[in-house]
């Protein structure tokens, strides 16, 4: 079966969006020294991502007209879950001075990727209630 995204709902563009944003903020933010990453926050986003991730392995497919107009979220959901883990593991395997370009980059696409999670779960939640 193929599924069909043809809905008007627009609120992956807003996730997106809003995600860049806070990826941006955080970037400028972990250059200039006032936000640090420890491990331990490291560890909780990677954590969180792969109980995302267990989470959609273990949901039941559905193929009503919910099921159809989430194809969107879902790209970007499991989008936000590879790239939340990769950086994570990436911040945590190389050890980045606090003011680097590298690891602030790194940074800022690791806050990225947390919040198109978050935000794309949220488009998830809304689409599958049919609140669109």
């Amino acid at each position: 079966m193929i599924i069909t995204c043809n809905c008007e709902f627009n609120c992956i563009g807003k996730s997106v969006i809003a995600s860049i944003i806070i990826g941006i903020i955080a970037a400028i933010l972990s250059f200039t020294g006032i936000i640090t990453l420890t491990p331990a926050f490291l560890w909780v986003l990677f954590g969180i991502a792969v109980g995302f991730l267990g989470l959609t392995l273990v949901t039941p497919v559905s193929e009503s007209r919910e099921a159809t107009c989430c194809c969107r979220n879902l790209k970007a959901f499991f989008a936000g879950i590879l790239g939340t883990i990769l950086t994570s593991v990436i911040l945590l395997g190389v050890t980045f001075a606090a003011t680097s370009i590298l690891g602030t980059i790194i940074t800022g696409a690791l806050l990225f990727f947390f919040s198109l999670l978050i935000t794309s779960a949220t488009c998830l939640i809304a689409c599958r209630f049919n609140c669109n």
